[in-house]
């Protein structure tokens, strides 16, 4: 997919207290990230690499799809399960990966967040359970707030078809979730270490699963759910169906592609670190007004549903709570809330009720919240790659986003 990149687009003139710089390293691009050990970490990452203004882009040489929603040979209620939620032109990585899970074929695929992905593997896998209801998949991924997601994007297509899935997390009820497993579900949705312990306590039987989705793979590895990765996929049938999806390509990533699929078609949708979407600048600040700096960014009438990064637990719900004291709609996600008060505050910045979100790293990780206007790096994140990730929450699905990081100066 070719584009042609013309002049960057700026801020205007004239900007308020606190506003982006614009005196550093306007419009470069920081080198290409290399994934694993060698990611540049805390402060030590050069602040260039937080500066990229969004392009405009010519749509002369631009992505075609092959196929409508309609053009894929899936059964007639799954068309139109997709007809009613006004899918009709399938992204880059549905238009491509669709047809190759259709036909059986292990895939892997490159792509950004926010690209359409979790529809790529879920339409054609509704597909295999319509075909055959006994069939049974397991969908790993690296966080709960990803697997609800992925739950109710599978519940809005299967409506009536009576397909039936759980998820399978940590930080929820356990005996809930032993209590659903006792029936039959076409699909599991699961964290790694969560899946691990109830195969376990023998509550999943891994040889019934012959279909398996490693959804934001790069993540999981990350995490450290390496080993139980490979403690799932030990006990599956093979040959079986493996479906392995990433945002990058790294030496350790090769090395799990080589070990869990057998030859799978790649199709690479990702054509750079951070979306062309996202326009990239810094915040210079001094220590002591940091928080007022804050403050004169919010206020402003473009940022109207902001995601503010803290590095810790503690600095997020503190940051959370002098917001809110000061007068803004806002809350906070970390790992030290419990899962439903943690959903109840996404809820809320999902349907715009709250203009802040205050999160950590992990808690935030596969959020998919439409219409985020700018992600606040209040704090460096603690490596690039992590950077990558908060700002990929805004600037999807084709809309304009803004990510702004506080840097201090010395």
């Amino acid at each position: 997919m070719t584009i042609r990149r013309f002049r960057s687009k700026a801020f205007g003139n004239s900007r308020p207290t606190g506003a982006p710089s614009r005196g550093v390293g306007f419009g470069r691009r920081g080198p290409s990230r290399s994934g694993g050990r060698n990611r540049n970490t805390g402060e030590s990452i050069d602040p260039m690499r937080f500066v990229n203004k969004a392009v405009i882009t010519e749509e002369v040489e631009h992505f075609v799809p092959e196929h409508s929603f309609q053009d894929f040979k899936v059964e007639s209620r799954l068309k139109q399960a997709i007809a009613l939620k006004k899918y009709i032109t399938p992204t880059p990585i549905q238009d491509r990966a669709i047809p190759h899970i259709l036909n059986g074929l292990d895939v892997v695929g490159i792509a950004d967040t926010g690209t359409g992905k979790t529809a790529a593997f879920l339409i054609p896998l509704i597909n295999k359970i319509l075909l055959d209801p006994k069939e049974q998949i397991m969908i790993i991924v690296p966080t709960r707030e990803l697997s609800m997601q992925i739950q109710d994007e599978l519940t809005s297509l299967t409506r009536g078809m009576r397909i039936y899935s759980v998820s399978c997390v940590g930080g929820m009820s356990i005996s809930h979730q032993i209590r659903d497993l006792r029936y039959h579900n076409n699909f599991i949705i699961g964290t790694p270490g969560r899946l691990k312990d109830l195969i376990e306590r023998n509550n999943i039987v891994r040889a019934k699963f012959s279909t398996i989705v490693l959804d934001e793979a790069d993540r999981m590895l990350d995490m450290g759910f390496i080993n139980d990765m490979r403690f799932v996929m030990e006990g599956m049938p093979k040959p079986r169906h493996t479906l392995f999806f990433s945002a990058t390509i790294s030496r350790e990533i090769e090395i799990l592609i080589k070990e869990f699929l057998h030859e799978p078609v790649r199709i690479s949708i990702k054509t750079r670190d951070t979306s062309a979407n996202v326009d990239q600048d810094i915040v210079r600040v001094e220590g002591h007004n940091k928080l007022d700096t804050l403050h004169n960014l919010l206020i402003q009438p473009d940022f109207t549903k902001v995601l503010v990064f803290a590095r810790t637990k503690h600095g997020a719900e503190k940051l959370a709570n002098v917001l809110m004291q000061k007068g803004f709609k806002a809350e906070s996600i970390h790992g030290n809330k419990n899962q439903s008060k943690r959903q109840q505050a996404l809820n809320l910045f999902k349907d715009s009720r709250i203009q802040i979100l205050v999160a950590t790293d992990v808690a935030a990780r596969g959020l998919d919240v439409p219409n985020v206007s700018h992600v606040i790096n209040y704090d460096v994140p603690a490596t690039y790659d992590d950077y990558v990730h908060r700002i990929g929450r805004t600037g999807r699905a084709n809309k304009k986003g803004k990510a702004l990081t506080f840097i201090e100066s010395r």
